[in-house]
């Protein structure tokens, strides 16, 4: 699948009418982004159930400030509207590929109620 460019006009839209979207946070200037970048189009090939966003810092800043994006590459991933991975850093091919499937291994109804769990504490505190 291809890799799509993320705005603030597609952005909820993208993630809300797909299940599994990783999101690649980066900017033209940024050494390690050009370095991941081929490894993210290659990745992006051999999966055609995850949508693969890349959003330019440079040119997006407010979703970088709303997801609170403070070093690039940054790499988020949303599992049924959720965030699930959300980390700085370019990664090796290998440990991207298993994290995908880590990802993709998940189950969503546990962690939703992971969540349900976490938010009850909290309003009990």
């Amino acid at each position: 699948m291809a890799v799509v460019e993320l705005t603030k006009d597609n952005f909820e839209s993208t993630i809300t009418e797909n299940d599994f979207v990783i999101i690649d946070f980066w900017a033209p200037w940024c050494g390690p982004c050009r370095s991941f970048a081929p490894t993210y189009e290659s990745v992006s090939e051999d999966h055609d159930n995850i949508v693969f966003g890349k959003v330019n810092t440079e040119e997006e800043q407010e979703l970088a400030m709303h997801f609170q994006v403070r070093s690039i590459p940054t790499l988020m991933i949303f599992r049924d509207n959720i965030i699930i991975f959300s980390q700085p850093g370019a990664l090796p091919e290998s440990a991207f590929r298993e994290l995908l499937s880590k990802a993709g291994e998940l189950d969503m109804d546990e962690v939703r109620a992971q969540i349900e769990a976490e938010q009850q504490k909290g309003q009990n505190a």
